[in-house]
């Protein structure tokens, strides 16, 4: 079952792709295990889907945060009130009638060593509801591991990445906060996907963060996302290595049905190249340009450029064999989904088989010994 285990604030030991020997990069001690808690305020809706899309890929409760005041709009468009709020806390931070009443919370952060501050800037500055939860809990913060997302229509951030700071002198931040505006809300997934990597977030050791993928004899890998897909994917993985035949659609990507269902976890998508998708429980797409629709993201392949992708894809060059791997030794005839209405033969390695060759080749599905 999956969990974040741990927020830090230096890099983890990473897995090499190669015969899935270990390699330290930049290993430090990790940080303190436990649970992780989402808390946000989302009074237009932006930050909540932000929160959803995260909670789609980490394993955390959540916590709303909301103002006493049912009747006051507390949303950024209403300037006069929003100015109000932020200018008394201004004047006097350090004295708690400065800051706007909010409804109590009942959940405890002694719970918790991890905390995702989810909140929307109010003119430059972090909104006056959120600053409230934060001085309110300052002490019961103190030793745990921060992350900050901001939401805002295009003003930068750094206003509300100091008020963090101020209201929060005794955490240790993981890294960066990360902003989502106006720009890029529709991509969150993504960038919330790559956010995740950056502060180093961990899942549950007993779900591989890696996917190996083998095509022409040539392994990649690629970084999965955390979400029930990625889990019963693995799952599959773990009882032997998936071989499926792939095709060229629409100019964007390589797909093939890999023989199995699995859950969904639908969401607009606009993807990227590199991008990992299972379409309709069952199809496997490798992105090597853009697409929009609604899909499950798997993951993305690290470090490759859109030429690097496509000349591996052989992008627009026709059917390709592809094996997906949770070690990256490959031992592709154990388990094989291909077209059946397709009669061209591959190697174990995902080559076609030519004139000549000897050895298991694969063809409609089937392990053929040619001597």
């Amino acid at each position: 079952m999956k969990q974040i285990m741990m927020l830090l604030a230096a890099l983890l030991l990473t897995c090499s792709a190669s015969d899935g020997d270990a390699k330290a990069e930049n290993t430090q001690a990790l940080a303190n295990m436990g649970k992780t808690l989402i808390v946000y305020y989302s009074y237009t809706g932006n930050c909540e889907a932000i929160v959803n899309s995260l909670a789609s890929q980490i394993t955390a409760d959540q916590l709303e945060i909301q103002p006493a005041e049912k009747g006051l709009r507390y949303e950024a468009n209403n300037y006069t009130l929003g100015a109000q709020l932020l200018n008394a806390i201004k004047a006097n931070p350090n004295d708690a009638s400065s800051y706007p009443t909010i409804d109590p919370v009942s959940v405890t952060l002694d719970n918790y060593q991890n905390v995702i501050i989810v909140t929307p800037l109010w003119w430059s500055q972090m909104a006056a509801i959120m600053q409230t939860y934060l001085f309110n809990n300052s002490a019961q913060m103190a030793g745990k591991h921060l992350a900050l997302i901001v939401s805002s229509h295009s003003s930068g951030i750094s206003g509300v990445v100091s008020d963090a700071q101020r209201l929060l002198p005794n955490v240790t931040w993981a890294g960066e906060a990360l902003w989502i505006n106006a720009s890029n809300h529709s991509n969150r997934a993504l960038l919330i996907t790559n956010w995740l990597t950056t502060q180093n977030f961990q899942t549950s050791n007993d779900m591989p963060k890696q996917l190996h993928i083998t095509i022409g004899g040539v392994t990649k890998t690629a970084m999965l996302v955390s979400n029930s897909s990625t889990e019963a994917l693995v799952a599959q993985l773990q009882q032997g290595d998936i071989t499926y035949e792939a095709h060229d659609y629409g100019n964007f990507e390589k797909v093939g049905d890999l023989g199995y269902s699995f859950p969904q976890n639908n969401e607009q998508i606009t993807t990227v190249p590199g991008d990992i998708i299972l379409y309709q429980g069952s199809n496997l797409c490798i992105y090597y340009d853009t697409n929009s629709w609604n899909f499950t993201r798997i993951g993305w392949l690290n470090g490759m450029t859109q030429a690097d992708i496509k000349q591996w894809v052989n992008a627009g060059g026709g059917n390709v064999s592809v094996t997906l791997s949770l070690n990256g030794r490959t031992t592709a005839c154990r388990q094989v989904r291909v077209d059946e209405t397709k009669s061209q033969a591959y190697t174990p390695a995902g080559t076609v088989a030519t004139a000549g060759t000897k050895g298991i080749v694969i063809q409609n599905g089937k392990k053929i010994i040619i001597r």
